[in-house]
């Protein structure tokens, strides 16, 4: 079986789907497409390095939306039907908006239009599927209650990338999720993996639940049901 996944940018469901998506890895040719966000975003939750193991290859490929043209190229496999299988996992709301109203304008939203175009069924999983509250995990975060505003910062200071701005916050777009700065702070003031509870929006509702009436997609409710699926 060849499959194509694609990421966006969201924390939600993200360990998941990698967890995921490496195990269909052993066993099948997978090439995973990366929206900007969803590169930022797996760097900043320490997963991006994972990701990119499994790839290397003929339709094993790592492609990124950054280095793609406007046209993306690599997405007309999907119209060919070159592939058995796309699944977008996990996929924000914004993806969720543009492909309902048929905007491909990144690399993520051009596989799912591509997809169609082909017959390649769909599977995507999205992070806003009912109303109500949802809890999901923050990556690395400072906590400034516990800041004791050293005068070196041993978090700072060990960062590979400059992300620690001490007494002040990190930067997630620097941060690779490596984990040296909350190992390194004395007082705990790092922290990873937070769990917030977040409110769904209804607009974001509404346009999943037309997602679900698209023609060759199949909407999901969490990775694990692409296990079942598949």
């Amino acid at each position: 079986m060849r499959i194509g996944w694609a990421i966006t940018g969201a924390g939600h469901f993200l360990k998941e789907s990698v967890e995921i998506l490496i195990g269909l890895a052993k066993k099948y040719e997978v090439t995973v497409f990366l929206s900007n966000a969803g590169e930022e975003v797996l760097k900043m939750y320490g997963l991006f390095e994972s990701v990119s193991k499994i790839t290397g290859g003929y339709y094993k490929e790592l492609a990124l939306d950054s280095e793609q043209s406007f046209s993306y190229p690599i997405t007309g496999r999907l119209s060919l039907g070159k592939y058995d299988l796309l699944i977008v996992s996990p996929t924000t709301s914004n993806t969720v908006g543009k492909i309902i109203h048929g905007i491909a304008d990144s690399l993520v939203t051009n596989c799912v239009a591509q997809a169609g175009k082909g017959g390649v069924k769909t599977l995507i999983v999205p992070v806003d599927l009912e109303p109500g509250d949802v809890e999901t995990v923050l990556p690395s975060k400072l906590e400034l209650d516990k800041c004791e505003d050293c005068e070196i910062c041993e978090a700072a200071e060990l960062c590979p990338n400059r992300a620690i701005i001490p007494k002040t916050e990190i930067d997630l777009l620097k941060c690779i999720g490596c984990g040296n700065c909350k190992n390194s702070c004395p007082f705990s003031a790092i922290s990873e993996g937070k769990i917030i509870t977040i409110h769904m929006r209804a607009i974001d509702i509404e346009n999943t639940e037309k997602l679900m009436g698209m023609e060759d997609i199949h909407v999901l409710k969490n990775p694990n049901e692409l296990k079942e699926f598949i």
